[in-house]
């Protein structure tokens, strides 16, 4: 390994041990989320995305959801903005009663 690949994986390894940046996302799905799915995330343009709502879904199908969007509607992916363990902390938020 280089000294810069191995000065590379050393920043990095503390921001990855981490994990998400969960006020971050807790602010995306607010905002960004709710700018379509209501402030409240009752609904508006897209569906009601609180956890009564979202109940039959699986953490998987959500995640699928949020990376890859659903084409012909206007749900965008987010994959170019967010990593899987990104989706899969936004599932289990939006499942979980956290948007409340």
């Amino acid at each position: 390994m280089n000294r810069f690949a191995l000065i590379l994986a050393l920043i990095a390894t503390p921001a990855l041990a981490e994990g998400p940046d969960t006020q971050a996302l807790e602010r995306l799905v607010r905002q960004d989320c709710g700018s379509c799915h209501g402030l409240t995330l009752r609904g508006g343009l897209g569906p009601d995305i609180r956890p009564k709502a979202l109940s039959h879904y699986e953490p998987e199908v959500l995640q699928g959801v949020i990376m890859d969007g659903i084409p012909g509607t206007p749900m965008p992916p987010w994959r170019p903005l967010l990593t899987e363990a990104e989706a899969a902390w936004i599932a289990d938020y939006l499942l979980n009663g956290a948007t409340q």
